[in-house]
């Protein structure tokens, strides 16, 4: 059988039926029961999972795995290499890990948020950190928290975001957050929401014909005058000829 290879992040939700398929990939896989029960093998250990109890098959690892009753889990495909994080080294010999309460909620936000659609990549990046420290059961480290701030940030721009509400967001002080974002990012976290924001807004501007009132709104600038007066400051133009110059054919702006 081949190897295959995934993308850095890839989610699903699969069934597995009553023959037993075997399987060895190049990246890591997280098997999460949402409903039933699963018969899992990896590596001459074997165990059962349920909603309770979940897997981590670390890159190239055998493992099988059938179930003769209805199921459904969410399975998280994770390039071990692009991905730094201590549980490869403590669960390589303990597989199987019961999900905790907060480890449920997160694999029950994920499961909401996919439901007949694709995950947003930044949203994947955010959630997989905080899901891999809840599952071996340690406080979300610093770095997982500012993945998951970031990922929400981006996701939700409008939100009147201030450095003290970030902070908030990721359980840690502003100066902690402050030196978090220079040590992780080279950047202030206003100088980065507002980044976030303008490249969202410019988004719109070329591929919709929202209202530039609107495109403001929805980024977080609050108003048109605020969402041009940093375009002139940042990017040199204005929401109009920004929009005008990106939708002519043939043309391409950064």
């Amino acid at each position: 059988m081949p190897i295959t290879h995934p993308t850095l992040v890839d989610i699903d939700i699969r069934s597995y039926g009553e023959r037993w398929a075997a399987d060895q990939h190049t990246f890591a896989q997280l098997v999460l029961p949402l409903s039933g029960e699963v018969e899992l093998d990896i590596e001459g250990k074997g165990d059962r999972l349920n909603p309770l109890k979940g897997a981590v098959v670390v890159a190239g690892a055998w493992h099988a795995q059938h179930s003769i009753v209805e199921n459904h889990s969410l399975v998280v495909d994770v390039d071990q290499a692009a991905i730094g994080h201590p549980v490869w080294e403590r669960i390589a010999d303990r597989p199987f890990t019961d999900i905790s309460p907060a480890a449920r909620k997160l694999v029950e936000f994920m499961h909401l948020s996919i439901a007949g659609r694709a995950a947003p990549p930044s949203l994947l990046q955010g959630w997989l950190p905080l899901l891999l420290d809840t599952l071996t059961l340690e406080q979300p480290r610093p770095q997982s928290r500012l993945a998951a701030l970031l990922a929400h940030a981006e996701a939700n721009p409008a939100l009147p975001w201030t450095t003290e509400s970030m902070a908030q967001f990721a359980r840690m002080s502003v100066s902690r957050l402050h030196a978090l974002f220079q040590d992780e990012l080279n950047t202030s976290p206003r100088a980065w929401l507002l980044s976030r924001r303008l490249n969202r807004a410019c988004e719109l501007l070329r591929h919709t014909c929202q209202p530039i009132a609107d495109v403001a709104q929805c980024t977080g600038f609050g108003d048109q005058s605020a969402l041009t007066r940093a375009m002139r400051i940042q990017l040199g133009t204005t929401p109009a000829a920004y929009r005008r110059r990106g939708q002519e054919p043939g043309t391409k702006i950064q």
